[in-house]
């Protein structure tokens, strides 16, 4: 490999970044491009990063965590890629019946041929081939229009009422004792959209900017990501997890802003859930790491977005020497904030009251380097789509607890939806 560094000047980034993003997309079959949309965050958030690959890593499509471990130790290198939700079959012993329309592999990973990391000043690529000459071709590179997405046509897997019934379900099952807390969610799709990817991820980072943002194209598979949440991250032997639990609307004054900020920060409901999510991950944290090192350096934290204001706690720890970076992914995966708790009882309910498979909607989007370090967010406020089938999708939730008034629940999932809804001229009827 090959490494060059380009100076940039403060006018030339932006532009240059949504070339390289223009030029991958057009070259590349396997892509994965990571960036925080200048939005600050505790502990920091993605760097700005593409990666463009020929191929993915072979036998990864419905891996376990130690084969993935297998390849990296076999050639440490960069590994752009996803877990989906589905993973958790094999983790937990699970299984599910319900319909999977996107059919997305359960994880994918490539080692990336050309990285371009992107930094104040300038941009670093790293290449098989001549880094100058591919710094050359992306400066060549049109940039298309920002136009508007096609218009889209959605159905959903469950209907207000049903929404509604299924929360005093799951209320019940608290009542008696079978959990605490669980994340009930809907699907949105259709089943015959036409639309150009990049363009969609352009639309909704521009509607939605958020920390954890990714595009990423594994052949006719797109994942395009406006993340908020941090699943889990190593650095040396520091690990970190960043569950949001709580969601205020964003008000039309500053005024109605502050007072609904201030109304999510007293919230007792919210803190409860937070509370609940933040034992669950100090918990799954604890399995891989060393004795006593797990802690929460920040809780109930309260971050604003464009549309929402969130509640996001921090839980830190060190991994336990001699444990594959992988173990620490597997034991924690899928994140809490996505589940509930306790986290298998309420994954065997999630599948039974909601009616299509999650996929790769609550994974997690992210990558490894080659010193085993790691990244890697939660797939929420995220489109998913399969191109070749041309199936479009996205999927929102919430947490149920004793405390939820289904109505409130109803209308998050909503809020949540709202600026995907917006961008593709989708309107749903409470029938």
């Amino acid at each position: 490999m090959q490494q060059e560094h380009f100076p940039l000047s403060p006018g030339q980034h932006e532009p240059f970044i949504q070339q390289a993003l223009q030029w991958g997309y057009q070259e590349a079959p396997y892509l994965a491009y990571y960036d925080h949309c200048n939005i600050s965050y505790p502990f920091a958030p993605f760097p700005r990063m593409l990666g463009l690959g020929a191929r993915p890593l072979p036998g990864l499509g419905n891996t376990s965590f130690e084969q993935l471990q297998a390849h990296w130790q076999q050639q440490p290198d960069w590994y752009l890629g996803y877990f989906s939700y589905e993973l958790k079959n094999g983790i937990h012993g699970l299984s599910s019946n319900n319909p999977d329309r996107l059919a997305f592999p359960h994880s994918s990973f490539f080692s990336p041929d050309h990285l371009l990391i992107f930094a104040e000043g300038g941009v670093t690529i790293r290449s098989t081939h001549a880094p100058r000459r591919l710094y050359q071709s992306i400066t060549q590179t049109p940039l298309a229009p920002l136009e508007a997405c096609a218009p889209a046509h959605l159905q959903r897997d469950m209907s207000k009422g049903e929404y509604l019934s299924k929360v005093a379900a799951v209320k019940n099952h608290i009542l008696e004792g079978d959990c605490y807390e669980l994340n009930l969610c809907m699907q949105f799709w259709d089943p015959s959209y036409q639309e150009d990817p990049l363009r969609l991820f352009r639309q909704l980072t521009a509607a939605s900017p958020a920390p954890f943002t990714s595009f990423q194209r594994h052949g006719e598979h797109f994942l395009i990501s406006a993340s908020p949440e941090r699943f889990l991250r190593k650095q040396g032997d520091a690990l970190l997890s960043q569950p949001i639990k709580g969601t205020m609307r964003r008000g039309a004054t500053p005024e109605q802003d502050q007072a609904l900020r201030r109304q999510l920060t007293e919230s007792e409901k919210d803190r409860a859930e937070n509370l609940m999510i933040v034992d669950l991950v100090r918990n799954d944290l604890a399995r891989s790491s060393a004795w006593g090192s797990v802690a929460v350096p920040e809780l109930f934290g309260i971050y604003s977005f464009r549309q929402v204001h969130q509640m996001i706690s921090s839980i830190s720890s060190r991994l336990r020497p001699g444990t594959p970076f992988t173990e620490a992914l597997r034991l924690a995966f899928p994140m809490g904030s996505m589940t509930g708790a306790p986290k298998r009882m309420v994954m065997e309910l999630i599948d039974r009251y909601e009616t299509s498979q999650r996929g790769l909607y609550s994974g997690a989007a992210g990558f490894i380097t080659p010193q085993g370090d790691f990244d890697f967010n939660v797939v929420i406020r995220s489109l998913l789509y399969n191109r070749q089938k041309k199936v479009l999708s996205f999927s929102v939730g919430g947490a149920i607890t004793w405390d939820s008034d289904p109505e409130q629940e109803y209308q998050e999932c909503l809020l949540k939806a709202s600026a995907m809804l917006q961008m593709l001229h989708a309107q749903i009827r409470d029938e």
